[in-house]
């Protein structure tokens, strides 16, 4: 077995594949392996004409095929699955060498390996990888972790075969050390549910409240997409609005059940974001808004339920409600970015990773499920201020919510007039406005804290914690 592949992947299925294919389409030679050697076999069958391959049965004739350092990409499923890989695979390299992770892995589970497997020599790439399987095989968003070491070796490859924006630069960047590449595309993915579900309550609001068709909603995601919400989900809204079911020749999203499906990135950000104290109420609220949609026993029983008596817009009202959708789906997209990122640059306080907010939205801007226009203006937020408390704080952000906030609250008071659910939009209102409030009653929280668990409380007016004696004569001590 020659040593003449500058890259190795085990994981044949659809990511894998054509990650695999991406590598060879530019010029690498490609190592393969799969568990059920036969879908090695197919690969090279179907797709060898695309580049060099070296297509392996043992786990030992994949790694002699590796040119030193050697560079092994693991492309299975998170947990257990990749455990097992790395303890087949890691007894066979040698210091310096490098085992790398695309798939999906929770950023602690990273943080274990690289830990682990540094003690050996071996360098722990966690990389997260963002696209789809179109992505994998022609340029997706592509977030290292791991060492700046290991980074040298691998950024170029990993430069090469990922998206381009249109200045031309790459998606890839090297987020931090051990987890932080895995980290930031979990956090990537939970702005993506929130991205989703507002998206969603807008064509909702569109249907119930505006009385549009689907296709006529179609034509209003289109057009939005030629302004400032131009992105590839909503470019893919309109596709999926327009199409129509060819058993029934009825809209395909009315055929569709109502119950939406999660992996659990989306939650692990809400989980993370509870551990580190960030509120990130847009992506918690949409992770919620899936879940409620699986309880179909719990949503069935509640039919019944009262609700308001809807009523129906003229056409120029309803052209007019579609304008002040827009707005409000502007704002609580800017709010779920916000939330997002701040959830990273805790993260990265946390765990010492010095994470550049701005490199990753500039990696972001092709290639990954949230790509998006704006996504060039939040990096240039983040150039021109690294130290960005919040990209609420930006003055251009600042000003587009302001001219939106009348039409955002507007569009809520509808929905809840006509008693349609929009919880991303009512949770980013209210993100916003608690951020710009002179008080919270956060007060009243420590006042009742302190009186029933002398939980202690501080004052605006002196230093130092206190506790009132709310059982005896009620003055205050110094706790």
């Amino acid at each position: 077995m020659s040593t003449t592949a500058q890259i190795g992947v085990t994981g044949l299925a659809v990511m894998g594949r054509n990650l695999a294919r991406n590598f060879a389409r530019n010029g690498y030679t490609v190592a393969l392996h799969n568990r059920t050697a036969q879908r090695t076999h197919d690969l090279v069958e179907q797709f060898g004409h695309e580049g060099d391959f070296v297509a392996t049965e043992k786990p030992e004739d994949f790694v002699a095929a590796l040119e030193r350092p050697r560079r092994l990409m693991i492309m299975v499923k998170a947990g257990e699955p990749t455990d097992a890989v790395i303890e087949e695979f890691a007894p066979l390299l040698e210091p310096g060498d490098m085992i790398i992770d695309g798939g999906n892995a929770h950023f602690a589970d990273t943080r274990r390996r690289e830990r682990t497997l540094r003690e050996r020599g071996i360098h722990f790439v966690g990389t997260g990888i963002s696209g789809g399987e179109e992505g994998a095989l022609h340029g997706p968003s592509i977030m290292p972790g791991g060492s700046a070491e290991s980074y040298t070796s691998l950024g170029p490859m990993l430069e090469k075969i990922s998206a381009k924006a249109k200045d031309g630069s790459p998606c890839v960047t090297h987020v931090g050390p051990d987890g932080a590449g895995h980290f930031v595309k979990m956090v990537h993915n939970g702005i993506e549910y929130a991205d989703m579900q507002l998206i969603g309550e807008a064509y909702q609001l569109l249907r119930e409240v505006g009385g549009c068709s689907p296709a006529q909603i179609a034509e209003i995601f289109r057009t939005w997409n030629t302004g400032r919400l131009d992105s590839y989900l909503i470019e893919i809204t309109a596709e999926v609005l327009s199409h129509v079911d060819a058993a029934t020749g009825r809209p395909f999203v009315d055929v569709v059940a109502d119950q939406a499906e999660q992996k659990g990135t989306g939650r692990w950000t809400v989980q993370i974001a509870l551990d580190l104290g960030v509120p990130v109420s847009g992506i918690a609220e949409a992770v919620f808004a899936r879940s409620l949609s699986g309880h179909a026993d719990l949503r069935r029983a509640s039919r019944g339920l009262a609700g308001p008596k809807a009523s129906a817009l003229t056409k120029s009202e309803a052209a007019a409600f579609a304008d002040r959708v827009e707005q409000a789906l502007y704002a609580s997209k800017i709010v779920s970015y916000t939330q997002g990122f701040h959830e990273i640059a805790v993260g990265s306080a946390e765990y010492g990773w010095d994470i550049d907010l701005g490199a990753v939205s500039a990696i972001w801007r092709a290639g990954c499920i949230i790509r998006a226009a704006f996504l060039d203006r939040i990096r240039a937020a983040y150039d021109a201020r690294p130290d960005l408390p919040s990209l609420l704080s930006d003055d251009t952000f600042a000003q587009e919510i302001a001219a939106a906030q009348d039409d955002w609250r507007e569009v809520l008071v509808a929905a809840t007039r006509q008693g349609v659910p929009a919880p991303g939009f009512a949770a980013a209102l209210a993100y916003y406005d608690a951020l710009r409030a002179e008080r919270l009653p956060a007060a009243l929280t420590q006042g009742q804290r302190d009186f029933f668990g002398a939980h202690t409380y501080r004052r605006v007016d002196r230093e130092g914690s206190f506790h009132t004696l709310w059982g005896g004569d009620r003055s205050e001590v110094t706790a």
